[in-house]
């Protein structure tokens, strides 16, 4: 089941999931790529930054503002999607929706001491396959464990869903789909 219909699942039919966007800030390590990773405010756990879509912003540039709010990221964002993931929001101790987050990466250039939710957030950076192993959301885990960094002035590929077929990317065993 592709991440559409397993979010129009959650979400009792289509339309019912609402969107988000979010960044995957990443930097060239000691020892290899990096992802910034930020703790959730209500439960702790570790995500990345996302948010709803904001009023006269790209969906690229909104997921930028939410690194910027929730963890003091500048830096470049890419303005093609590398994946998406659905979870479920809880707004409250009995209310949750189903949501659909659009994934761009971010390349951090400087992460600033003071930020808008510095005090309510704990951000630290981890190698890829960790920072998979951490996240409770297993599509968001497999965008961040596949993720391949741009090349300069080239975007990074998106990151499929495990059974979408697409045609003329290779597969993990090294053979062209479709072919």
């Amino acid at each position: 089941m592709g991440w559409q219909s397993k979010i129009a699942a959650q979400a009792g039919g289509a339309g019912g999931a609402k969107v988000q966007y979010g960044a995957l800030c990443w930097r060239h390590g000691s020892d290899g790529l990096e992802v910034l990773l930020i703790t959730s405010r209500d439960t702790g756990r570790w995500v990345i930054p996302k948010g709803w879509p904001m009023s006269g912003l790209a969906p690229e540039d909104a997921a930028a503002q939410e690194a910027w709010e929730e963890a003091g990221v500048d830096g470049q964002i890419n303005p093609r999607c590398i994946g998406r993931f659905g979870y479920q929001k809880c707004l409250s101790v009995t209310a949750s929706v189903p949501c659909a987050v659009s994934v761009y990466g971010l390349k951090v250039a400087t992460l600033a001491k003071s930020f808008p939710e510095v005090k309510e957030r704990q951000r630290k950076w981890f190698p890829l396959k960790e920072a998979a192993g951490l996240v409770a959301e297993p599509d968001l885990s497999r965008i961040i464990e596949g993720f391949v960094p741009p090349e300069d002035g080239r975007a990074a590929p998106i990151a499929a869903d495990e059974d979408q077929d697409m045609p003329g990317l290779p597969r993990k065993d090294g053979k062209r789909r479709g072919h």
